[in-house]
C-alpha cells in the first residue's frame, strides 16, 4: 500500500526589523549661579542697594539736607558717606542764621575742607546764610517790616550797623527827633530799623529808625505830599546844611515835611561852600522839583526860581565885544572869568600866553570870542590891539 505524501502549507512570516522608535528632545534648563560676593566696604554696601555716593571736593558748593541743630554744631546730608559738619568758628560766625534753620531744612553748603581722618567734612554757611538773608531783608522791604540792629560806628553822613552780620547804614537824616544831636550815645545799642533799600548786587542795606519812632508822622506826611505837585513854589526853613546840599522843612496841609535842596540846585553859579550860601535857621522860598511818594522826600532847587541867566547870555556878550570880568578860579585847560553870577566864560590854555600871569580875584578885560548858551559856554580871546590883516 502506497502512502501518499501530505504536503503541509507552512505560512512564512517575514519578520520585518521595526524602525528605531525617535528619541524625544528634552531641553534641560541649566542655572548657573553665579557666587556673590558679600559687601564689605560701605561703597560697596551704597553700590549694592542703588544708592550714588559723592564725594564733596574742597571749595565745592552743594545743595544739603539739615538733619540735626544743637548749641554746638548742625549736621547736614551732603550724600557723601558721612553728614557734613558745622562747627567751632563757622559755628559762631553763622550762629544767627542757625537760629532761623530746622530739621528738614534744604540749603547751600560751602565744603571747607576735605574729608579728615576721621570721615568728618567741615561745612561753612557763610554762602548760603548771606542767600537767605538777603532774600529775608527783601521781604522785609517789601512788607515794612520791623527789625532788630545793633549800632557799631558813627561817621559824617550817619551810623553803621550790623544786621545778622550783614553791614548796614542809617543817615543821618533817618533817625527821628528824639535822637537829634545824640547820635554818639546810640552806639553800640540795639535799635528798632525798618529797611528802606535792599540791594543785593551792590551790597548796599540801608535802614530808617524814623520809619519805627515816627511811623505815625510818616504816614501823615505822606497823605501830606499827595497835594503837592512837581513846579509848586513853597515857603521853608533850612533845618540842616550837609556837603552834599541842604534840608529845608516846609509845612503842607498843616505836616511838616522835610526835603533836600542838592548842592547844584542853590545857584546857578558853582557852588564850592553851601555854607557860605546857607546856614540853619534861613528862611528860603523853594521850587519843587519832584516828590517820591512812599519815601516821604521832597527835591527842592532855590535856583530854578531865579532867571537862568544864560538865558539872556548871547544878548548881553555878543560875540566880538570887549567886556571885563573877574579870575574866578583855574584848571588844566585854562581859566575861567566870571561875569556875573552863573556866567562864567573860558580862556583856553592856548590863549593864555597873550595874558601874561593872572590871580583869582584879578580883574581883566577879554574879547568874547564865541557865546554858546545852549551847552552854558563862552570862548574867550585877547582884546585886539589892531584889526588883523584880512578881518572882517
Amino acid at each position: 500500500m502506497v502512502k501518499a505524501k501530505v504536503t503541509k502549507k507552512v505560512k512564512v512570516v517575514a519578520k520585518v526589523p521595526k524602525a528605531p522608535k525617535k528619541e524625544k528632545t528634552v531641553k534641560k534648563e541649566v542655572k548657573i549661579t553665579k557666587a556673590v560676593k558679600e559687601p564689605v566696604t560701605m561703597e560697596e554696601l551704597l553700590s549694592s542697594a542703588g544708592y550714588k555716593l559723592s564725594v564733596p571736593k574742597k571749595g565745592e558748593t552743594i545743595t544739603g539736607l539739615v538733619t540735626m541743630v544743637n548749641r554746638k554744631m548742625v549736621l547736614v546730608d551732603i550724600g557723601a558717606k558721612t553728614e557734613g559738619l558745622v562747627a567751632e568758628k563757622e559755628y559762631e560766625y553763622a550762629r544767627e542764621f542757625i537760629e532761623t534753620l530746622k530739621v528738614g531744612d534744604e540749603i547751600d553748603v560751602y565744603i571747607a575742607s576735605d574729608e579728615n581722618e576721621r570721615g568728618q567734612i567741615l561745612l561753612s554757611l557763610r554762602r548760603a546764610m548771606m542767600t537767605k538773608l538777603w532774600d529775608m531783608l527783601e521781604g522785609y522791604l517789601k512788607n515794612e517790616t520791623e527789625v532788630q540792629v545793633k549800632t557799631y560806628e558813627l561817621n559824617r553822613g550817619g551810623m553803621i550797623v550790623k544786621w545778622q552780620g550783614l553791614r548796614g547804614f542809617i543817615p543821618s537824616s533817618q533817625f527821628g527827633s528824639s535822637y537829634a544831636g545824640n547820635l554818639q550815645g546810640l552806639v553800640g545799642k540795639m535799635i528798632a530799623v525798618k529797611p528802606i533799600e535792599v540791594d543785593r548786587e551792590k551790597n548796599r542795606l540801608i535802614f530808617s529808625e524814623k520809619h519805627v519812632s515816627e511811623a505815625m508822622q510818616m504816614v501823615q506826611r505822606e497823605n501830606a505830599l499827595k497835594a503837592v505837585k512837581v513846579g509848586d513854589t513853597l515857603e521853608g526853613k533850612v533845618t540842616g546844611v550837609l556837603n552834599f546840599g541842604a534840608f529845608v522843612a516846609v509845612t503842607v496841609s498843616g505836616v511838616i515835611v522835610e526835603g533836600l535842596v542838592h548842592i547844584s540846585e542853590i545857584s546857578w553859579e558853582k557852588v564850592e561852600d553851601i555854607h557860605k550860601y546857607l546856614k540853619v535857621g534861613d528862611a528860603v522860598k523853594v521850587k519843587v522839583m519832584g516828590v517820591e511818594q512812599g519815601t516821604g522826600k521832597l527835591n527842592l532847587s532855590i535856583k530854578q526860581l531865579q532867571a537862568d541867566p544864560w538865558s539872556m547870555a548871547a544878548e548881553k556878550y555878543p560875540a566880538g565885544t570887549t567886556i571885563k570880568g573877574k579870575i574866578s578860579r583855574s584848571a588844566p585847560f585854562g581859566t575861567f572869568v566870571n561875569f556875573e553870577p552863573g556866567v562864567d566864560g573860558l580862556i583856553h590854555v592856548s590863549r593864555m600866553g597873550s595874558f601874561g600871569e593872572l590871580t583869582p580875584g584879578e580883574v581883566i578885560e577879554v574879547l568874547v570870542e564865541n557865546v554858546d548858551p545852549e551847552h552854558r559856554r563862552m570862548s574867550l580871546g585877547p582884546v585886539l590891539k589892531e584889526v588883523p590883516v584880512g578881518y572882517k
